[in-house]
């Protein structure tokens, strides 16, 4: 369990479909911004490469959407467990993550809706035996507020910030596109012996960790569930090409 440590106290407008910078959602939206499948495997490479077995664990995926996290977090881990608060066609149960307990899995790693991101990794923090990974935008680690209620008890182990820029479309995957926003992985291992936060860079390696079955076929990017539930029961069949199990990280500086 990742309980807060109190003694931790430490341009021009972008009109392109992708998301901006300022990602400004209704109250009651569904948050419906799936993560590219890449990102994913650049969090679990850099767990891998810092001698992690995932293959032994259990991980959780509570924003499951249609399922493009869920599958490469499949490559990876012995079995994921997925779901959403809103059936979005791929076949995961209906569930509302911040409602009632969850049992305790190995690992959480999600893309969180952002008004909701500090709900979710509380919750993460509860039921997460090893660790566990959010992603977010960058400006996430700003504010005062978010300071006060989050990080001055219980800060992420690690900042992995994207030097390359990850490109979510709002309600649709798709390889093009540019975007202003740029992301990053907040990560809580419970293994951590103080209170301090890596900061570490994730070395370009969108071209590396794509495959050719991540995005859905067609220019429109509108039908695309059927292409992520595939995807999903192709399971472990993307193998990570040898000799890329390097470390991504090119420099680290303790904050």
């Amino acid at each position: 369990m990742f309980a807060a440590d109190e003694e931790c106290g430490v341009m021009a407008q972008n009109r392109s479909t992708a998301v901006m910078q300022r990602r400004a959602e209704p109250h009651d939206s569904l948050d419906d911004f799936p993560t590219p499948p890449w990102a994913t495997r650049a969090l679990c490479e850099w767990l891998k490469a810092r001698g992690e077995d995932l293959e032994q664990f259990t991980c959780r995926e509570p924003a499951a959407n249609r399922g493009h996290m869920v599958a490469p977090l499949r490559e990876y881990f012995a079995s994921v467990e997925a779901s959403d608060v809103h059936d979005y066609g791929a076949g995961f149960p209906v569930r509302d993550y911040l409602f009632g307990p969850q049992e305790r899995v190995h690992y959480t790693i999600t893309n969180p809706p952002f008004r909701l991101a500090e709900q979710f990794i509380d919750a993460a923090a509860k039921s997460s035996e090893f660790g566990f990974a959010m992603l977010v935008r960058s400006a996430f680690l700003e504010s005062v507020g978010r300071f006060q209620r989050l990080f001055s008890k219980n800060p992420p182990s690690h900042i992995l910030q994207f030097t390359e820029r990850v490109v979510i479309h709002k309600g649709c995957l798709a390889p093009e596109g540019s975007t202003a926003t740029a992301y990053a992985w907040l990560v809580w291992l419970g293994d951590r012996d103080d209170c301090d936060t890596t900061f570490e860079w994730i070395a370009p390696c969108r071209k590396q960790l794509e495959r050719a079955g991540d995005y859905p076929s067609g220019d429109d990017c509108q039908d695309h569930t059927a292409d992520a539930i595939g995807l999903i029961e192709s399971g472990r069949a993307a193998q990570t090409p040898a000799g890329s199990r390097r470390s991504l990280v090119v420099e680290r500086k303790g904050l």
